[in-house]
């Protein structure tokens, strides 16, 4: 069995452990894609309360806000490994022209919060007919 050791990592165990913080950022990954009309954004928060998560739109730029308490040391208990991130922690997106941010739709299951942000009409692919007379040809929108 091949093990792999990271150093790195008994380091910010002790950091946190001695100083009762964590001593790298606190991550939420996400994964992205375009799906026909829309932009469709999950957040993996696991362990936080849906009331927690806070969702902002300035301009164009996209701030979701979370917050996952800390783990508990109760009387009898010992905690023997703590590598969830606790604490409140955030993430922004830039948001391009193309999208319709004043219709984003927000659903949160299973640990996972998902945006579906519509494409903008005006990014929206569009035919454009052509019209043609004798002697010269228009071109209309």
């Amino acid at each position: 069995m091949l093990m792999r050791t990271d150093p790195f990592r008994e380091f910010d165990r002790l950091t946190q452990n001695l100083l009762g913080q964590a001593a790298r950022p606190v991550t939420m990954p996400i994964d992205a894609f375009r799906d026909d009309h829309e932009f469709v954004v999950s957040f993996d928060l696991p362990g936080v309360d849906a009331d927690s998560i806070d969702l902002e739109v300035e301009r164009n730029v996209l701030t979701v806000r979370a917050s996952r308490p800390p783990l508990q040391n109760a009387e009898g208990r010992e905690i023997v490994l703590n590598e969830r991130p606790a604490g409140a922690f955030s993430r922004q997106l830039f948001l391009g022209d193309t999208l319709d941010a004043d219709r984003i739709d927000a659903a949160y299951a299973d640990g996972v919060l998902t945006l579906r942000i519509p494409i903008a009409e005006q990014a929206k692919p569009r035919k454009i007919s052509i019209h043609a007379t004798d002697r010269q040809q228009a071109i209309s929108r």
